[in-house]
């Protein structure tokens, strides 16, 4: 049976991720009906295109646990909404109570359903970064997400996670070992993965992507980005990765699509640099390796600009 879920995983079709595929789930706000990736985990797989009236702002991945005496949340969603649909779907599989949700940054697809989580009393666990991020910047999520989905954002507000780590947050509950872990710099502040060691399964977050092209903001730090993932993410040596965008994989994809991708842009980059281009001609260095992956028209040139300045000053 693990053999059959590797190999299923190995192969998982890029083309179902595709950010013109409508609509998967029409019943729902969500964009896909959750899935069971291994037992007792599920993921509902988000848009691999940018947040959008049509998926209700659901482009990333919201999974859950079913421990045996409780469940645990991975993402409160973007959106009061979101988050309650996601709570229906994990009704109809179990009627074991949601007892803790981590959300897996400061980005509002990560936060922005607090709001329906703490009207259930539910616990809401981030890193510390990731509180400071969403308290500085979390009104501004909320004010593009209702632009974005209009009334598919009623009920959203900007509530703060109920608890906060800085390293592992540990976790037993039923039949499962848990622990949520912040591992160094990488996509944005406060990333962490939520790592289930019995199951050899990373929920990575941002941490990893692969069907889609990863975003690099201005405080997207690349060197530090693949530090981390070279000291510690890849020492985890996960069988099964969920990421924060994308079908469930294994590390061999996202190490290409992410730290690959990391390290050859920097390259190309740093080339350009050695050669006394400018920022203006750094937009368009060669990335047609990565012309295949969804976002790559909207975050290419961007993500350029960003190493060039990062590089220019390393």
């Amino acid at each position: 049976m693990r053999s059959f879920i590797c190999a299923m995983l190995a192969i998982a079709a890029p083309a179902f991720a595709d950010e013109n595929i409508a609509d998967q789930y029409p019943g729902s706000v969500l964009y896909s009906k959750p899935v069971e990736v291994i037992p007792h985990v599920f993921s509902a797989i988000g848009a691999t295109a940018p947040p959008t009236y049509e998926n209700a702002g659901h482009n990333n991945n919201l999974s859950f646990v079913v421990t045996g005496d409780g469940v645990v949340v991975v993402n409160s969603g973007g959106s009061y909404q979101l988050a309650q649909a996601l709570h229906e779907e994990i009704k109809a599989v179990t009627d074991q109570p949601v007892k803790l949700v981590f959300t897996e940054n400061g980005q509002g697809h990560a936060m922005l359903g607090n709001s329906y989580w703490v009207e259930q009393g539910v616990k809401i666990v981030a890193h510390t970064d990731a509180a400071h991020e969403f308290k500085e910047n979390g009104g501004g999520s909320l004010r593009a997400t209702q632009a974005r989905v209009k009334e598919r954002a009623d009920g959203t507000t900007v509530m703060p996670p109920t608890e906060t780590f800085e390293d592992v947050y540990h976790v037993e509950m039923g039949d499962m070992q848990i622990e949520a872990r912040y591992l160094g710099p990488a996509h944005s502040p406060g990333d962490i993965v939520v790592w289930l060691p019995e199951q050899s399964l990373v929920i990575s977050g941002d941490m990893a992507f692969h069907e889609r092209m990863l975003p690099i903001f201005d405080h997207t730090m690349t060197a530090d980005w693949i530090e981390t993932w070279d000291s510690e993410f890849e020492a985890l040596n996960a069988t099964y990765v969920i990421p924060g965008h994308g079908h469930p994989t294994n590390m061999d994809q996202v190490r290409r699509y992410t730290r690959d991708y990391l390290v050859y842009l920097r390259e190309k980059v740093g080339a350009h640099l050695e050669d006394g281009g400018d920022l203006a001609d750094a937009y368009y260095v060669d990335q047609t390796p990565y012309a295949h992956l969804d976002t790559f028209e909207e975050l290419a040139t961007k993500n350029a600009g960003r190493v060039y300045e990062q590089m220019e000053f390393e």
